[in-house]
């Protein structure tokens, strides 16, 4: 549901490996929240820690990866999630932190993102990895720092929408969750999902697909390019006397504007 990145800032190089081995990080993608919840609280407690180790974390909410992505210059997530990371780094040089070696794993070809940053920070020793979260444990802890910091935010969340969240919450945001399946059928036929979905993401598009109604952007249209519309219905069927089967909560937008069905002109 939202896009995290974090950076650790770590004193003594010589005692990294074991202080991270005895807060037992892992590939924080294989660690259930309760075990990423007691390492990061370890991790900011312990003498070594609170002396030698910083953190953190740049959150990007679903809302601005969305506008990134659907705006007409359009943005990708990993351009989103490397530009996030190399606002960390500048932050992190900002503060005056002796940085020495970056560790990223990667989003996109490794060798080119690596370069990117190489570029930009000359003077520091940059590896980038796939599966660096499983194979450099600073990087295991810098996820755990973010995963945590995000399932924090997630649960204060406040919906602008107004919605009423169910019992069992929304999930944990992974198309497999059985409580994000449940979560994602129910939505406003016009607007789609509340600002905690990320409509860029292909499992909401997919949710969408069939019920919602369709919405036509009209532009010129360029050779070669089919026209792209999302949805089984027109919005202007959404005025029309003819009801859908399935009901839905009138969305706020309406009801702040004292918007109501006509179908008797």
């Amino acid at each position: 549901m939202c896009d995290e990145n974090s950076s650790i800032h770590i004193n003594s190089l010589d005692s990294l490996k074991s202080f991270i081995e005895k807060l037992g990080c892992a590939d924080s993608k294989q660690l259930t929240e309760e075990q990423r919840e007691e390492i990061f609280i370890n991790a900011n407690q312990k003498e070594f820690s609170t002396e030698s180790v910083g953190w953190m974390v740049d959150i990007i909410s679903p809302n601005d990866i969305s506008t990134s992505m659907f705006r007409r210059s359009k943005r990708s997530l990993n351009e989103v999630s490397m530009e996030s990371a190399i606002d960390l780094i500048k932050k992190a040089l900002e503060l005056e932190v002796n940085v020495a070696e970056i560790y990223v794993d990667t989003v996109g070809p490794p060798d080119k993102y690596q370069e990117k940053l190489k570029a930009i920070f000359p003077k520091i020793k940059i590896t980038v990895a796939k599966k660096a979260d499983s194979t450099y444990p600073i990087v295991s802890l810098a996820s755990i720092c973010a995963k945590v910091s995000r399932d924090h935010a997630l649960k204060v969340w406040k919906f602008r929408e107004g919605i009423e969240v169910p019992e069992d919450g929304f999930g944990s945001g992974y198309p497999g969750d059985p409580v994000t399946k449940r979560f994602l059928q129910e939505y406003e036929p016009v607007f789609g999902f509340p600002r905690i979905v990320r409509f860029s993401w292909s499992t909401a598009v997919n949710a969408l697909e069939g019920s919602a109604f369709a919405v036509e952007f009209e532009e010129e249209d360029q050779p070669g390019k089919e026209k792209v519309v999302l949805g089984s219905k027109k919005m202007t069927s959404f005025f029309k006397a003819e009801v859908p089967v399935k009901k839905f909560k009138r969305h706020q937008f309406w009801k702040d504007r004292c918007i109501e069905d006509v179908t008797d002109f």
